[in-house]
């Protein structure tokens, strides 16, 4: 089966849609495009050639893949079977996923709209077991225990102000006190001004990524014991969830509204409804739950679907 993915070139779309894709197809094409802005329009490359192969999925993730979805499906004229992952503005595709926390009642009576998780990725818990003894031997080489802790950046929902960093380093402090080795790590999305307020915190127990040697997100992970994860974000907890290990959240300050309401709906959902992470309130017990498969199941229910467009 052919497959294209449609997406930014940014990790954050481009790595959902290939996570699903790489369950149905072994070599799924990356149609990948920049952001529209200006000047920049004017030196983007064509998505496809008409005389392409034309696929027979396409997968896309973002509000800027739509579009050119939909200009692929004139061009085979509709013949592709079209996912998208994520509410689209507009309709046109065969299937979509929709976060849990993003869902509306109205999408009960759509049968093509499905619930997922978060959002899916390529991480098993398998993939971390192979990771697990080169990471313990770097980080915990004398059987520490290890909590991993994930900052994002203020989202409009959050704000990485001066009391949440002053709310991260008592809690390191704290952690690190009670014979955690604590490893840090901020994501693209963090400011300068969060990076200078944790550096600080780096010690013989502590370990803050600079953001300037490589990235040591896979070790980070894969060393770990219990994460601690900052509320700002929705894939880094999707994707701690899947070595099994506990997942805890840590508050930040609030900046309420809409998108505050949301994000807390998903840490109410992952906490409450499904048992799977805990809010941080001192302590990092360790607690069972089944690792979720996102990206396996949403391949699932598009290949039954892809089945049954092609029966009829």
């Amino acid at each position: 089966m052919k497959v294209w993915t449609v997406s930014e070139s940014k990790i954050g779309t481009s790595s959902q849609c290939l996570a699903v894709a790489k369950f149905l197809s072994p070599q799924p094409s990356e149609k990948t495009f920049e952001p529209n802005r200006n000047w920049r329009r004017v030196f983007d490359g064509p998505l496809f050639v008409r005389w392409e192969k034309e696929p027979n999925l396409v997968i896309s993730c973002g509000f800027r893949a739509e579009k050119r979805v939909m200009k692929i499906k004139q061009t085979y004229k509709s013949r592709p079977f079209t996912v998208h992952l994520q509410e689209p503005l507009k309709p046109g595709y065969d299937l979509v996923f929709v976060s849990r926390h993003g869902w509306r009642p109205e999408f009960d009576a759509r049968p093509n709209y499905h619930q997922m998780l978060g959002v899916p990725h390529r991480f098993s818990a398998a993939f971390w077991d192979g990771h697990r003894h080169t990471a313990r031997s770097i980080y915990a080489p004398n059987g520490e225990k290890v909590v991993t802790v994930f900052l994002g950046g203020s989202n409009g929902a959050y704000v990485y102000d001066d009391a949440s960093h002053r709310h991260i380093a008592h809690t390191v402090k704290e952690l690190a006190g009670r014979g955690w080795r604590v490893l840090i790590s901020v994501s693209r999305r963090s400011s300068a001004e969060t990076l200078a307020a944790i550096l600080p915190l780096n010690s013989g127990s502590v370990t803050v990524w600079d953001r300037i040697s490589a990235n040591p997100f896979i070790d980070y992970v894969a060393a770990a014991d219990a994460f601690l994860i900052a509320k700002d974000s929705v894939t880094m907890p999707c994707e701690a969830l899947s070595t099994g290990r506990p997942v805890y959240a840590l508050d930040l300050t609030a900046a309420p509204g809409e998108r505050y309401q949301k994000f807390e709906q998903y840490h109410q959902d992952l906490q409450a409804n499904l048992k799977l992470t805990r809010h941080y309130e001192g302590s990092l017990d360790a607690y069972d739950y089944e690792p979720p498969a996102e990206a396996e199941r949403i391949s699932k229910i598009i290949s039954s679907a892809l089945q049954s467009a092609n029966g009829r």
